[in-house]
């Protein structure tokens, strides 16, 4: 199985075929409302205005499974999104990323770019703290260990990067643009 043989669903209980994103650079994101690195929302807003012409994706799983950071229903989330941080890259229902109900997709992702660390970023040595209170084994698995954990894939479909909530957003842009 690859990216494209999975399908996901949409706000509103419809379906979409990531085959529908052939030949796109994808940016995979499980998100939260109510979480300290929310602000990426709008990181993520500007790299997809400046490259989505390019041939560039954000895929958006709002999820809480990580202390309750979003609490509200799909279309408050995307409200809250749009009016916030003006997104208008694709928001997906809510979901699970870790445990028994994880979405296939995000298990297909864990099993193409496993946990490498959180950095060395002054926010990446507070984040244990926090992690151990969702997964006290969080070191020793590929478990998301937070909202906005991002997946990069490439125009074929290879998930080639993964990237932990504590990784400044430069990195990022740097890997997007290197696909593009």
């Amino acid at each position: 199985m690859g990216v494209y043989d999975y399908t996901v669903t949409n706000r509103d209980g419809s379906t979409t075929s990531l085959a529908d994103f052939k030949g796109k650079v994808l940016l995979i994101v499980n998100t939260a409302t109510g979480c300290g690195f929310t602000p990426q929302y709008e990181e993520l807003e500007r790299l997809y205005a400046e490259y989505r012409d390019k041939g560039f994706e954000i895929l958006d799983f709002p999820c809480n499974q990580f202390l309750d950071q979003a609490p509200g229903s799909d279309d408050e989330i995307h409200q809250f999104c749009t009016m916030k941080f003006g997104t208008e890259f694709p928001q997906f229902k809510k979901i699970d990323v870790n445990g028994r109900d994880a979405d296939p997709l995000f298990t297909y992702l864990k099993s193409q770019q496993g946990f490498k660390g959180l950095g060395d970023s002054e926010v990446a040595q507070k984040m244990p703290a926090y992690i151990a209170q969702v997964d006290p084994d969080w070191e020793s698995n590929d478990d998301i260990k937070w909202n906005f954990t991002k997946f990069l894939v490439d125009r074929k479909g290879n998930v080639i990067a993964r990237f932990e909530p504590t990784v400044g957003m430069d990195p990022v842009e740097k890997a997007v643009a290197d696909q593009l």
